[in-house]
């Protein structure tokens, strides 16, 4: 089943940048654009910010019935495999 995750955030310079995270086959892809940009920018390896971001949206999902406690697992291994290396 796919789950997507989206959200906004302001960069060092102040302008909005939407990211968004889906899982499908059990498998996380990042993508994001700020804005004025035209094309999205995919990521092999997603930045740990935007690691940290999705676990928060995850654990507050997940205790409101929302997000499976799998979908938080397996950011929580992606954190720490960028930790790691």
């Amino acid at each position: 089943m796919r789950s997507q995750h989206i959200w906004m955030e302001r960069n060092e310079h102040g302008s909005k940048r939407e990211v968004r995270a889906t899982k499908f086959g059990g498998v996380w892809r990042f993508q994001a654009k700020t804005a004025g940009d035209g094309d999205w920018i995919y990521y092999e390896r997603p930045l740990l910010e935007d690691l940290l971001a999705l676990k928060e949206i995850l654990v507050r999902k997940y205790q409101r019935r929302r997000a499976s406690a799998e979908d938080v697992g397996s950011v929580e291994k992606l954190i720490r495999e960028e930790k790691v290396g």
